[in-house]
């Protein structure tokens, strides 16, 4: 079968011709219909991400399909079965052997392209609000990135759960897509101030940062007392330095977050909140954005989407 290997951090991944897998005890083997890009991937190709698979191996960190196979001891899920899977890597392939407790099972009316654009990043948005942030109802939110995979699922979450969204992007496109996800106000960082424009509105009580650099400095100095500001990434390359002073003047809570984290530490943190997101698209409460589907063949040109920041939401490669 076809993967795209990542065989040398140094050079640009592969097209390779791999032995088809089987599934060992725990395992199951899943047929890949559908395989969501994120901006790890980028920075896992390059040996640049916390978690570092041997080489060589295969991208694609969220996938969905349909089961074809079982190992031993795999009860709960039986050839036939649609699911989620995040995989970590493996995802950008015809066929795939992950780990059981890895597999979710997917609602009747979610189709792949969905369920592959899903996990991550509203599972991101919902846990870092819910769980870390605690975001409460009427209070303001501040979204960086907004228009981007977590971004944008963080601005839908965060409305979902009654707090005012203030949108921060890069050009008028970008934030029209973020006021259709609920966005109430919306700020221009190609054009605006981003301190100013958030203390015009009030100042925020919870940061959802993707971005990092300046742009964090700058949502961090918007706070209110009290704040709490999440460091989701760092798509601008450039990793903050924080005043602590600042902390301390206006007793705000910085608090890192990597929803993959939880996998190992507390899995049951990720199975609790996919469960309540699948029920809440069952009941039309969540409309996944995917702004390209494209042919595996096609999976480079998509990482150079999210590289170049000419997505919105989510790129979607389909073998």
């Amino acid at each position: 079968m076809r993967a795209y290997q990542v065989v040398d951090t140094d050079a640009s991944p592969q097209w390779r011709d791999v032995p088809s897998p089987e599934p060992g005890a725990g395992e199951v083997a899943v047929g890949i219909a559908a395989c969501g890009l994120n901006f790890a991937d980028l920075l896992m190709a390059k040996g640049k991400y916390q978690e570092r698979p041997p080489l060589p191996f295969t991208l694609g960190m969220e996938l969905a399909g349909t089961v074809e196979a079982v190992g031993r001891d795999v009860d709960a899920l039986a050839p036939g079965t649609r699911v989620a899977v995040f995989a970590g890597h493996g995802g950008l392939a015809e066929r795939g052997v992950f780990p059981a407790d890895r597999c979710t099972a997917l609602p009747d009316d979610m189709p792949f392209e969905h369920a592959a654009a899903f996990q991550v990043a509203y599972g991101t948005a919902h846990v870092a609000l819910n769980h870390r942030a605690r975001l409460c109802e009427g209070e303001t939110l501040l979204v960086t990135g907004a228009a981007g995979g977590v971004g944008l699922t963080a601005v839908e979450i965060g409305k979902l759960m009654g707090a005012r969204v203030i949108a921060a992007a890069r050009g008028q496109d970008k934030l029209a897509v973020a006021r259709e996800a609920g966005a109430d106000h919306l700020v221009d960082i190609g054009a605006e101030d981003l301190r100013k424009a958030v203390k015009a509105l009030g100042g925020a009580d919870v940061v959802y940062d993707v971005v990092g650099g300046e742009l964090f400095t700058a949502a961090l100095r918007a706070c209110r007392p009290e704040a709490r500001v999440l460091v989701v990434g760092f798509a601008s390359g450039e990793v903050p330095r924080i005043a602590a002073n600042h902390l301390l003047v206006k007793n705000v809570d910085v608090m890192g977050f990597y929803w993959g984290g939880y996998a190992a530490f507390r899995p049951e943190v990720l199975t609790g909140s996919l469960a309540t997101l699948f029920d809440w698209y069952s009941d039309g409460r969540l409309s996944p954005h995917i702004s390209h589907v494209l042919p595996l063949d096609r999976a480079a040109e998509g990482l150079e989407l999210i590289r170049d920041r000419r997505s919105t939401g989510k790129v979607v490669i389909t073998p």
